[in-house]
């Protein structure tokens, strides 16, 4: 096992030198596309095993991006891929975890500390692009120089990056009271438990305030249906919509008591399992579904509305009720 260069930066130096990448891959065509990946954005890299030299024995040093592929892991990978995710989080590592479809609900489950980037059978362009977020996400990360075709190519996927923001933030107005538009989601106020009567005597009293009541379930399946059926008959990357498709599959369930696993979601949202769990991540950073741990069983979660957004979804249908014209 190659010891640590010393000439690069650990995970969470701020010093200036070239960002370091771990690689641990047990495929080894993979392994070459990763590492071929991280030298073309400009990135050194550390070291590049198999995922026995992560998960067996002595645990080797972390660069400050670890680049992990992990198809297929037994119950003792698993328990090991979840103590990286606590150490990650500890050292300041940004991880990338490339599963297969199969096995996303149980590396989901193991990952809730650092803010890992999870793909789902990727191809080299989700690859490049999840880099570079975490360049985005942490300007203190620099590259070496690069040639001009990989300094446009980190350009390009820079603007990637900016122009899936710009959509993220167009998706709602912004905000006009406190200026906080921080979030690409921001939802109304929601309406108060408590609002203020009066007595006949003129004294004030409080009064519980009528709440909209969730929609019927068998309505919200059909709007789903219908969404669906779209794509029977047009291009369905016209409509995609992996938000509302994901909250409409969430409301449905949360009035049927049925637990949503991510996988589930992905699949409801109509777009690749990539592109869904980032969707999935801009919806919990703007608190309108979180993470839900199975009791009985620590490996396992789930995903469901917030009662924010639960009361938003019910304000809506409750709003649309009268209308002759149900939405699609």
């Amino acid at each position: 096992m190659p010891g640590p260069d010393l000439t690069y930066p650990a995970a969470g130096s701020t010093d200036g030198a070239v960002a370091a990448v771990s690689i641990f891959a047990d495929r080894p065509h993979v392994r070459a596309l990763l590492q071929d990946d991280a030298e073309a954005l400009g990135f050194h890299v550390l070291q590049a095993d198999g995922l026995e030299t992560l998960f067996g024995g002595k645990a080797p040093p972390l660069g400050q991006i670890v680049l992990l592929d992990c198809p297929d892991l037994g119950t003792a990978g698993l328990a090991e891929l979840a103590e990286l995710d606590m150490r990650a989080a500890r050292q300041g590592s940004e991880l990338i975890i490339s599963t297969t479809v199969g096995a996303l609900d149980a590396v989901f489950g193991c990952l809730d500390q650092s803010g890992a980037q999870i793909l789902v059978d990727p191809s080299p362009a989700e690859r490049s692009l999840a880099l570079g977020q975490v360049v985005l996400r942490s300007p203190h990360l620099r590259v070496r120089e690069l040639s001009e075709e990989h300094r446009l190519m980190l350009l390009r996927l820079s603007q990637q990056v900016n122009q899936l923001a710009a959509r993220l933030d167009r998706l709602l107005p912004p905000s006009t009271d406190d200026g906080d538009d921080s979030g690409a989601f921001r939802l109304e106020s929601p309406r108060p438990a408590f609002a203020a009567a009066s007595d006949s005597d003129g004294s004030a009293r409080l009064v519980r305030s009528s709440r909209a009541a969730m929609p019927d379930p068998r309505l919200v399946r059909q709007i789903i249906r219908q969404r669906q059926l779209r794509g029977k008959f047009f291009d369905p990357e016209l409509f995609a919509d992996p938000a509302w498709d994901m909250l409409l599959d969430l409301t449905a369930a949360r009035v049927e008591h049925r637990r949503v696993s991510v996988t589930s979601l992905c699949i409801a949202s109509c777009v690749p399992p990539t592109t869904a769990l980032r969707w999935i991540g801009q919806l919990t950073e703007a608190g309108l579904v979180a993470r839900v741990e199975d009791q009985t069983d620590r490996r396992r979660a789930f995903i469901a509305l917030t009662d924010k957004a639960s009361d938003a979804m019910a304000r809506f249908f409750a709003e649309i009720a009268g209308s002759p014209v149900r939405p699609v």
